[in-house]
């Protein structure tokens, strides 16, 4: 059964994204504005790969948890939220210039990597200096605690690429160590944008930590539909360079839920077929997810992250942030089921 025909489309899912992001249009133009003049800071040996990088398009779904997160009653633009917002954009962009490396990928939001503009060697040095202003902008809040944050944050996704690196290839993964990788390496960041934002929204300790549990639990989810689009997605649609996680034997959980369901004369077979990078069988083995109940089971692991995320915030329903909170846990599971199934590639 097919994911769409088992869950079909759930009441209250957002599936116009932009009416969502319109509320956030004063915020971004300020986040581009700010992110713009900060390419001044760096030495002028590299502002152009800086600027480079920043043009990179995408949702910006971190800085919009931050301004979510943040909400106040009015609605405004708030230069505190404006900073933190491109504090953890600035993280994010370093780990997608050190990912693009890894992954050996060619393409990002619909235009060629940073690794493929100005090779390796200087993007990854490139994605060093990007974490370094990071810190650097952190530093400019009163107290420690954005910066403390933010620092572990840094560290925290770092080592969640490291750990996944050093796994990659391995045929014992388990779904425990998965779901601990992905908690490093994505959640971690949309975690400390929903709490800092809340924070620097003025919201009181209670609903900091809902909202990070809200983070946690959406950055799980994210990753994990992340994951499913590199299997099931439509390269153009998406604007990515799909196929990366199998060809780089980068392991994630349809992988490990096809593997738990393979004989051993099958798994032979798969890592054989992943080996000497068989692009001719991969359509087979997406057929074999989605016949084996794979895909399925990956949809509900998603929806069921939403739905945690969402029951975070419970009992905060009449904060100003929560409604449009809410409204990305249902953005996630829209762009879930609008995902182009196998029998669309075939």
């Amino acid at each position: 059964m097919l994911a769409s025909e088992k869950f079909g489309n759930p009441k209250g899912v957002v599936n116009n994204s932009a009416t969502l992001f319109n509320a956030l249009a004063p915020h971004m133009h300020a986040l581009n504005a700010f992110l713009r003049s900060e390419v001044s800071r760096f030495e002028p040996e590299i502002r152009d790969h800086v600027r480079y990088c920043l043009g990179r398009g995408g949702k910006r779904l971190r800085p919009a948890l931050v301004f979510f997160a943040g909400w106040g009653r009015a609605g405004g633009v708030s230069d505190d939220l404006v900073r933190v917002a491109a504090v953890i954009e600035l993280v994010h962009l370093a780990t997608l210039v050190h990912d693009d490396i890894l992954d050996s990928a060619s393409v990002r939001h619909g235009r060629s990597t940073a690794s493929r503009k100005f090779g390796p060697e200087t993007a990854v040095l490139l994605g060093d200096a990007l974490f370094a202003h990071a810190v650097h902008l952190s530093t400019d809040f009163p107290g420690s605690e954005v910066c403390r944050l933010i620092s572990r944050a840094t560290r925290r996704v770092c080592a969640g690429e490291i750990a996944q690196t050093a796994r990659r290839g391995a045929a014992d993964i388990t779904i425990t160590e998965y779901f601990r990788l992905i908690e490093l390496k994505t959640a971690e960041l949309f975690k400390v944008s929903c709490f800092l934002g809340a924070r620097l929204g003025g919201y009181g300790d209670d609903f900091c930590e809902a909202a990070k549990r809200f983070g946690l639990n959406l950055g799980i989810g994210y990753q994990v539909y992340d994951d499913l689009v590199d299997f099931f997605g439509n390269e153009e649609e998406i604007g990515k360079t799909l196929g990366t996680d199998l060809a780089g034997r980068k392991y994630t959980l349809p992988v490990i839920l096809l593997l738990a369901k393979l004989s051993a004369v099958e798994k032979e077979e798969f890592f054989n077929d992943v080996r000497a990078a068989r692009d001719e069988k991969v359509e087979m083995w997406l057929a074999r997810m989605v016949e084996r109940g794979i895909h399925a089971e990956v949809v509900e692991t998603i929806f069921g992250k939403a739905k945690e995320a969402a029951n975070a915030l419970e009992v905060f329903g009449d904060l100003p942030p929560v409604g449009n909170l809410l409204k990305l846990s249902d953005f996630l599971k829209s762009r879930t089921m609008n995902l182009r199934m196998v029998e669309a590639k075939s």
